[in-house]
C-alpha cells in the first residue's frame, strides 16, 4: 500500500471513528474541546504510526486507545489522576500498563453508550435548539463549520459563535456526560428526538434558499435515528421518529420536477419512491406500535405518512384515516400547525368546505400570522370549491410569505391558474 493510500485509509477511518472517539473522550473529560483536541492527536499519531506498520486489524479501537492514552496524560496534568486513582483503588501504579488498562475499562462502557451520551449532551436542555441542531451536526455528523452555515443559510462566524456559545454552556453547566435516567431521562430524550427530527426536516422542507430539498440533511437525520434505535430498542418513540423519517425520506426524489419545481403530494410520480425505505419505516413503525407506543406524536406522524406509503395511486389513499389519525395527534399534540394539517386532511376526506371550517377555528394563531402553509391550504380549499377569486388572492398570499424560491413559483403558478 503506498503512503497515498495509506492517507485515504486514514482519513476514511477518522471520519467514521470520528464521533465514537469523541463521545469516549468526552465521557472520560467531561470537556468537549478536549475531546476534540485529543482525537485530533490521535488521528495525526496514526499517520505515523500506520506508514511503519501498516494499518492495524481494528483501526476503531487502535485510535481510541491512543486517544485515551494521550487523555490519561493530559489528566495527570491536570492533577486529576488522583480522582482517577480513587475509583480503580490501590491497583494502580504509575507507569504500569495494566493499570492504564484497568481505567480504560472502567471508564470504557460499550462504545455506544457513549456515542448515546454525547448525543443526549449535545443536545441538553440548557441550549438553545439552535445551538443543539448546530453542535449536533458539528459533534455527531462530523460536518464543518462552513458546511453547517451552509446547511442553514447563516455564516461561517455565526455558526462558530454559537458553537463556542454551546460548548461554554455545557462546561458551566457540569453535566456528567451519561445518558440520564428516569424521568430526566425521558425529558432529555425527547430534546433529542426534537433535534434529530429538526434537522431532517429542515433538509425535508427547506425554509430559505432555492433548493427543495437537502437530501444530506435527512441522510444524517436518518442515521442518528438509526443509532438512537439501535441504542435504544425499547423507546418507542425513538422508532415512531425513525420510521417517519424514513418514510417521508422515501419521497424525497419525487418532490422536484425536472426543474428543481415543487411537485405536491398528491402529483408525485409514487414510482420514484423509495420502496426500501418505506419498508424500513413501516417496520419501524411496527416495532413503535408494538412496544405500546401507537399514541406517541412521532408514531402518530409516522402512521400518517405510512397512509400515504401504502396507497399506490393518489386516489386509493385513505384520507377517512388519515383524518382520524389527525384527530388523534391533535389530542397528543396540540398546535396550530397540527390544526392546519388537520385541516387539509378533513378537506380532502369530506369536502373542501369542511376544510375551510376547520381553517377557521385555528385561523386567528399568532403562531400562523406569518405562516406560508395556511394562505396555500385555504388557497386550494378554495380553489376545490370553486371561489377561484377568493383562491388567487390566498394564493398570492402564501407567495409573500414563503422565503423559498421553489415554493413561491409553485404558488404563483396556482394563483395564475385561478384566472383562467
Amino acid at each position: 500500500m503506498t503512503v497515498t493510500e495509506i492517507h485515504r485509509a486514514i482519513e476514511t477511518v477518522f471520519r467514521m471513528e470520528r464521533a465514537r472517539l469523541i463521545a469516549g473522550l468526552a465521557r472520560m473529560m467531561r470537556d468537549i474541546d478536549a475531546a476534540e483536541e485529543l482525537a485530533q492527536e490521535a488521528f495525526v499519531i496514526a499517520l505515523s504510526e500506520w506508514q511503519k506498520t501498516g494499518i492495524p486489524r481494528n483501526p476503531g479501537a487502535w485510535l481510541m486507545t491512543a486517544a485515551k492514552r494521550r487523555a490519561l496524560d493530559s489528566l495527570r496534568r491536570r492533577k486529576m489522576m488522583a480522582l482517577k486513582h480513587a475509583e480503580i483503588g490501590h491497583t494502580i501504579k504509575e507507569g504500569d500498563e495494566t493499570a492504564v488498562d484497568a481505567i480504560e475499562a472502567a471508564m470504557d462502557d460499550d462504545v455506544g453508550d457513549e456515542l448515546l451520551s454525547l448525543i443526549f449532551t449535545a443536545c441538553h436542555p440548557v441550549l438553545s435548539p439552535q445551538q443543539r441542531t448546530a453542535l449536533t451536526l458539528r459533534l455527531i455528523g462530523g460536518l464543518t463549520t462552513s458546511e453547517i452555515a451552509r446547511a442553514f443559510l447563516s455564516n461561517e462566524p455565526a455558526i462558530a459563535q454559537r458553537i463556542v456559545r454551546a460548548k461554554k454552556m455545557l462546561g458551566a453547566a457540569g453535566l456528567s456526560y451519561e445518558v440520564p435516567r428516569g424521568d430526566e431521562r425521558t425529558a432529555r430524550l425527547a430534546s433529542v428526538l426534537e433535534v434529530v427530527y429538526l434537522i431532517f426536516n429542515e433538509g425535508y422542507a427547506a425554509t430559505m434558499g432555492e433548493d427543495l430539498v437537502r437530501p444530506a440533511l435527512c441522510a444524517e437525520a436518518q442515521r442518528l435515528g438509526r443509532i438512537l434505535a439501535g441504542l435504544m430498542p425499547d423507546e418507542p418513540e425513538v422508532h415512531g421518529l425513525l420510521a417517519l423519517m424514513e418514510i417521508q425520506a422515501s419521497r424525497l426524489s419525487a418532490r422536484a420536477g425536472p426543474q428543481g419545481e415543487f411537485v405536491p403530494l398528491t402529483q408525485q410520480d409514487r414510482a420514484r419512491w423509495d420502496r426500501l425505505l418505506i419498508r424500513r419505516g413501516l417496520a419501524a413503525l411496527q416495532r413503535a406500535e408494538a412496544l405500546g407506543g401507537e399514541n406517541g406524536a412521532y408514531a402518530l406522524q409516522a402512521a400518517l405518512a405510512a397512509c400515504h406509503a401504502r396507497a399506490r395511486r393518489s386516489q386509493d389513499t385513505d384520507w377517512p384515516r388519515i383524518a382520524a389519525l389527525y384527530d388523534r395527534l391533535a389530542e397528543v399534540m396540540p398546535s396550530p400547525v397540527v390544526g392546519l394539517n388537520r385541516a387539509v386532511a378533513h378537506s380532502m376526506a369530506f369536502g373542501p368546505e369542511t376544510g375551510l371550517a376547520c381553517l377557521d377555528g385555528i385561523a386567528q394563531a399568532e403562531i400562523l400570522s406569518q405562516y406560508a402553509p395556511l394562505p396555500a391550504a385555504r388557497g386550494d380549499f378554495l380553489f376545490r370549491a370553486g371561489r377561484l377569486d377568493e383562491a388567487r388572492v390566498a394564493f398570492e398570499r402564501a407567495a409573500e410569505l414563503t422565503r423559498n424560491d421553489r415554493e413561491r413559483e409553485f404558488l404563483l403558478a396556482r394563483a395564475l391558474a385561478c384566472r383562467n
